[in-house]
């Protein structure tokens, strides 16, 4: 099992994750030149030694303000002298005055003239005329230089002017000269390629690319780099990683822009940090000392891992290396601690910032509202909101959604609506996040016709479903155990056109292990890796998570085991799934064993790992553990949830402790929590096991009338309230009324009946519950047969017991003959004892 578990690094990268949040660019200017030194390719990097500048060194520090672009990047050929640099703007924004006299005349005919492919040429030709160059003659070498930039700048120029398809038809001019090899050098083919891919014709720049390797056209770093570029500009993340490693392939050495490039799109991409150092690694090995951008995008890269503490190194060490931090430098810090959840880092980072002179901006303060929203603080984001206002910046749709779904989590439904109305009447527009957001809160709290009914009105607002709108619904038919539906749901998204990616992979995972479906999870897992897309830290929680709930702490050991050699560091949410996987497993011990590593600091301590230890030893029945955890969590400061405060409300209801269940329902109240389902489950089943237990129906009525929607536990509680208490007519009654709702009964009601039935004297109704059961295709368990058996023997009737089991294969004809034997074993020991 453990092998199959194991989750490979692969090369393949992955399809691209939506994004569901704005990203400022990460560009900037580099500082002075310098050589990181040869080191591992782990971080915090040693400090950075100054090297003198020569000419060569020089040539690779050519840089664009916010797009990469390799034109502007001018490096030696291999085949051919180069001369001076032929684009004197030198990245800025183009003119025409780069142009010569000649060159200046044509393009204006070129942009101001309806062109035809037959009077094109005739204009071109032009370009050839002051060197005394036939239309069939090939360019000289003294007029190289001249031709040369001109058409690097006409082409340049009807891109910047977005006339991608006439840029198109003049390079494909010269391309058809027999000289063109002389005349289309790689800073040419690169603005090429670089206009195509920002028109989003990255498949024509494509088949550019291809055709011209076929052809024997000396690729060099400049066309390479624009074709990994235009591919992680459209977001084809992987062909842009097939690009880079063929330019290694065939010894063509990336320039720092090359590397700024693919250290962004592993970012993307989420790649492991271990294959993000190794890119480092080979830039040292080359010579190439990293600027600003290159050290924004490394912190940018340690985003989907919540990996903070290596971001915080490179920080560290982009200061020692004498970079000062810019605006990105300190928002992209900023949004890493926020999706780590570590808030008051995140405060740190505004509190520097502004100190360097940095006026913090609106993606400044919704990243550090996501850091206290994912925390749990949420009274102290919603201070944070405020003191946005008083700075003058307006909350915008990215703020209020955070909000709301923090509350939404949290299951405060009342506050999630309040910042919903907020959003609304500050004219805010709810977008797609937004949209997702209220779907989740709808499913979770299975409120299906309401979560069917804003998917409809996001269309209606222009809003078109993107993958995390699929992601969510399958998410919610996943956690209510709707397996067929997970199925239908992720058809209709492939014929809709989407492809899934790995948040898609991750979710199926979850969904199919939270139906019990855990063979179908492997086999989505087994999908993941055929398609390519690299498993990351969310893989590997959805698989722990997968194997807690089957109680497989073994293969989740080895998992964690897998994690910490390096493939990808575990996090509280992975050491929160070993915690299920020991409870579950039955493994009390180990589990006490954890949580004295995270009590002591071994582990880092963390809210959410309280939290779980709360419910898992809630679960497990150890009330001082339980207890213990909770203190820690008040005692820390840390926010509450409605999934811990059920987890108190779920085993002092279990023991009978009315007065500490009110006293948890009290501080609900009070802190605006709003009661869910499983808040409702736990109380009817503290009443149904007391001599209050007409106050089960109340409760389950009062379910209703809430909005939610009572489920099989809600009615199976209920029935053996009133079966326990010898009210079979009610227990009936419910029993009607759950078939009516559309719930269909489940081994566990039946068995309540059969149990009833025996108890008093019934075996005739019991056995007829028992046909009744199997007839509706519900298999009958251990615990059916168990009831009638003893009760036989508990009347002394003990023949009849025999007889019973004698002839039970009349009855079910599924049953194995083990089964026979246990239960004849059954009444020998518990009437001949």
């Amino acid at each position: 099992m453990a092998e199959k578990l194991a989750i490979p690094l692969l090369p393949l990268a992955p399809f691209p994750n939506t994004p569901t949040h704005r990203h400022h660019s990460l560009s900037s200017p580099p500082p002075p030149p310098s050589v990181l030194p040869q080191s591992s390719s782990s971080f915090p990097l040693k400090p950075i030694i100054k090297q003198p500048q020569d000419s060569n060194f020089i040539n690779t520090r050519h840089r664009s303000s916010s797009a990469l672009n390799p034109s502007l990047l001018r490096l030696p050929r291999r085949h051919r002298r180069l001369g001076k640099h032929r684009d004197p703007n030198k990245g800025k924004p183009w003119t025409h005055h780069s142009l010569s006299p000649q060159g200046q005349q044509i393009f204006q005919i070129l942009v101001g003239t309806d062109l035809h492919s037959s009077n094109l040429g005739c204009i071109l030709i032009r370009l050839f005329e002051n060197q005394g160059i036939c239309e069939n003659q090939e360019v000289g070498s003294l007029g190289l230089w001249s031709v040369n930039a001109d058409i690097l700048g006409i082409i340049k120029g009807l891109g910047f002017l977005g006339k991608c398809d006439l840029a198109f038809r003049v390079f494909n001019w010269v391309r058809s000269r027999n000289d063109y090899q002389n005349l289309l050098d790689g800073p040419v083919v690169a603005a090429m390629i670089s206009i195509l891919g920002k028109e989003g014709r990255v498949s024509i720049a494509a088949c550019l690319f291809d055709e011209l390797d076929k052809d024997g056209f000396d690729i060099d770093v400049y066309a390479y780099t624009a074709m990994v570029s235009a591919y992680a500009s459209n977001g084809r993340y992987r062909e842009a990683v097939t690009i880079f490693k063929k330019m290694e392939d065939v010894g063509c050495k990336p320039t720092l822009v090359t590397y700024n490039v693919i250290l962004n799109v592993y970012g993307k991409m989420g790649m492991p940090w271990i294959t993000v150092a190794k890119v480092i690694d080979n830039m040292k090995r080359d010579g190439i000392a990293p600027d600003l951008y290159t050290y924004n995008t490394l912190i940018s890269c340690c985003r989907r891992g919540s990996l903070y503490e290596e971001a915080a190194g490179v920080f560290e060490e982009m200061k020692l290396a004498g970079f000062v931090p810019d605006n990105v430098t300190y928002n992209v810090l900023l949004d890493v601690y926020g999706k780590s959840r570590r808030p008051e880092e995140a405060m740190g980072v505004l509190r520097e910032m502004e100190i360097r002179g940095y006026a913090p901006s609106d993606v400044t303060f919704n990243s550090l509202i996501s850091a206290y929203v994912r925390g749990g603080l949420l009274e102290e984001a919603m201070v944070i909101k405020a003191q946005m206002v008083k700075k003058g910046i307006k909350p915008d749709v990215f703020t209020y959604t955070t909000l709301f779904s923090g509350f939404e989590k949290a299951g405060k439904d009342e506050c999630a609506m309040k910042v919903f109305e907020e959003m609304r009447s500050a004219g805010c527009k709810p977008n797609i996040c937004t949209f997702n957001a209220l779907i989740k809160m709808h499913g979770n709290r299975k409120r299906f016709s309401e979560m069917m009914r804003t998917f409809e009105e996001m269309k209606h607002c222009n809003c078109s479903p993107d993958i995390v709108t699929w992601n969510s619904l399958l998410a919610v038919f996943g956690q209510n155990g709707m397996d067929t539906e997970v199925s239908s749901l992720f058809s209709e998204m492939k014929k809709a056109g989407f492809v899934p990616e790995r948040d898609t992979f991750n979710t199926l995972i979850s969904a199919y292990s939270r139906c019990g479906s855990f063979k179908k999870s492997l086999a989505v897992y087994k999908m993941m890796l055929e398609t390519g897309v690299m498993p990351d830290l969310s893989t590997y929680n959805a698989i722990l998570a997968a194997l807690a709930r089957g109680g497989l702490w073994e293969e989740s050991e080895k998992v964690l085991t897998e994690m910490r050699s390096g493939q990808c560091k575990p996090n509280e949410l992975s050491y929160s799934c070993l915690l299920h996987a020991y409870a579950n497993g039955k493994q009390t011990e180990r589990m006490c064993t954890l949580a004295e590593e995270v009590y002591s600091g071994e582990i880092t301590l963390h809210p959410v790992l309280l939290k779980t230890l709360v419910l898992v030893n809630s679960k497990t029945g150890l009330l001082v553990e339980t207890e213990r955890a909770f203190q820690e969590l008040r005692r820390r400061g840390y926010s509450m949830d409605i999934t811990t405060l059920n987890s108190l409300v779920s085993i002092y209801g279990r023991r009978q402790m009315v007065k500490k269940v009110n006293e948890i329902l009290d501080f609900m109240k009070q802190s605006q929590f709003t009661p869910s389902l499983t808040t409702y489950n736990s109380l009817m089943y503290m009443y149904s096991r007391s001599g209050s237990f007409l106050r089960a129906e109340e409760i389950l009525e009062e379910i209703a009338s809430n909005g939610l929607q009572p489920d099989i536990i809600s009615y199976n509680t209920v029935i053996y309230a009133y079966c326990k208490n010898g009210r079979l007519r009610d227990a009936c009654r419910i029993f009607s009324e759950m078939r009516c709702s559309g719930i269909i009964p489940d081994v566990i009601t039946y068995n309540i009946f059969i149990a009833y039935y025996a108890a008093n004297d019934m075996f005739l109704e019991a056995i007829d519950m028992i046909r009744c059961m199997i007839n509706h295709n519900c298999r009958p368990n251990s615990n059916t047969y168990n009831s009638v058996v003893d009760f036989f023997c508990k009347f002394n009737r003990p023949d009849e017991a025999a007889m019973f089991v004698n002839n039970l294969r009349k009855l079910d004809p599924y049953l194995q003959r083990d089964e026979e034997l246990r239960l004849l074993d059954r009444i020998r020991g518990r009437y001949y004892k």
